[in-house]
């Protein structure tokens, strides 16, 4: 049973699992497969394995749309890797079309049999899809009559495959949605008399705009590290030379001010740093010197007090949050990381790591959430774009149209 079904937050949301499934209905499953042809964490893909089983063996015919990287950046793959991954988790053949949109998409789509199921081509190999273009949402919509939606990890991102496409066709809510945000009910709000360490990294700018304003006001530490420490540095005035500021510079260091201006939490920042130079050698300094023009900062040393604070939490017991590694780990960069979810992993310590990135990139054997983003705007406002656009298309008055 899934307890976030009588959360708020959940009130008014058309749920998959309500909605009888009949033989021969055309189903588009918008889902979150972005992972990355390793597989090196395939919990976005699995987690909806329940939901297209349930459809398939009711003799639905599911067209399915993911998206893997970006356009932005030209990251975005074919995903026939995926489609032999989820043929392997259903017991039955995948079939993959590299084209989600088009004439040649639209005749597959409706060449489905029951039960039968296809992934059609990265949805961000279109420009449009991250921006929400209508007409690309239209596009999509032309491969089934009702949309199952899935994909949590970009649950916060109004895309015209997850929220776009609701202005086209009926859709209803996926359990993979309800299982994050039930899991993510630890996490929530405040914990009074409970001790509570947040630590957020990696380079996107949801860290710094929504994880920084909203855990500085629910947790009692804040511990940050990857673009979030280097905005926060360079806020106040420290040299930071070419480390990583991200893609939203402005917007971050205007909410990382606000942050400084006053917050419930201890902001930890560190006194020295690990930084790496441009041919590669790396070495500690202290932030109180700057750091040099040509060098990145890489990894820190936990300050005395986050090491107490790690202390009491072993010792005490308390809840932790992990969203985005805080060093570059991957890089052999643990100095921060590896007290942290050492830390962490103590008895009476309930611990959760956010993102697909970071998942797949620490050591960690606990409480994992694939949706970092997603999982930071839902402990920040208690809801995503996505319930938004589906409990707003079966208001009053509100419908989808073909």
């Amino acid at each position: 049973m899934l307890s976030a079904l009588s959360a708020p937050a959940m009130a008014g949301l058309p749920l998959l699992r309500e909605r009888p499934v009949r033989a021969g209905e055309r189903w588009v499953f918008s889902a979150g497969f972005n992972v990355g042809p390793a597989l090196a964490d395939t919990t976005r893909i699995d987690c909806e394995v329940p939901d297209l089983l349930r459809l398939t063996q009711a003799g639905a015919r599911v067209a399915v749309l993911a998206h893997q990287g970006s356009h932005r950046d030209g990251t975005a793959r074919s995903l026939e890797y995926v489609a032999r991954h989820l043929g392997r988790a259903l017991g039955r053949q995948v079939g993959y079309h590299p084209e989600s949109t088009g004439d040649g998409a639209v005749e597959r789509a409706r060449a489905l049999r029951d039960g039968e199921v296809v992934l059609f081509g990265n949805t961000r190999h279109h420009a449009g899809e991250e921006a929400g273009d209508p007409e690309l949402a239209r596009q999509f919509a032309l491969l089934g009559d009702l949309v199952a939606v899935g994909g949590f990890s970009k649950a916060h991102r109004a895309h015209a495959s997850n929220t776009g496409i609701l202005h086209h066709r009926p859709g209803w809510a996926a359990d993979s949605l309800l299982a994050e945000t039930a899991a993510l009910a630890p996490w929530a709000g405040r914990a009074p008399g409970t001790r509570s360490v947040a630590v957020l990294g990696g380079v996107k700018p949801e860290k710094t705009l929504i994880g920084l304003r909203r855990l500085a006001e629910t947790y009692d530490v804040v511990v940050p590290g990857g673009v979030v420490l280097t905005t926060l540095l360079r806020v106040l005035g420290h040299e930071v030379g070419r480390s990583e500021l991200g893609s939203s510079p402005g917007k971050c260091a205007e909410a990382a001010s606000r942050v400084l201006a006053g917050s419930h939490a201890e902001i930890h920042l560190p006194e020295r740093v690990v930084v790496r130079g441009p041919g590669g050698e790396a070495r500690t300094v202290d932030l109180a010197d700057g750091v040099p023009a040509d060098h990145a900062i890489v990894d820190f040393e936990l300050p005395a007090r986050t090491q107490e604070t790690l202390r009491q939490l072993r010792e005490h017991g308390g809840r932790a949050l992990l969203a985005g590694t805080p060093s570059r780990w991957t890089d052999g960069f643990g100095t921060a990381a590896r007290p942290l979810l050492d830390a962490f992993a103590a008895p009476g310590v309930r611990a959760l790591l956010l993102g697909g990135d970071t998942v797949a990139e620490l050591p960690w054997g606990g409480p994992v959430s694939g949706g970092g983003g997603s999982a930071l705007q839902y402990l920040a406002d208690g809801t995503c774009a996505v319930f938004d656009a589906l409990r707003s298309q079966h208001s009053p008055g509100r419908t989808a149209t073909p």
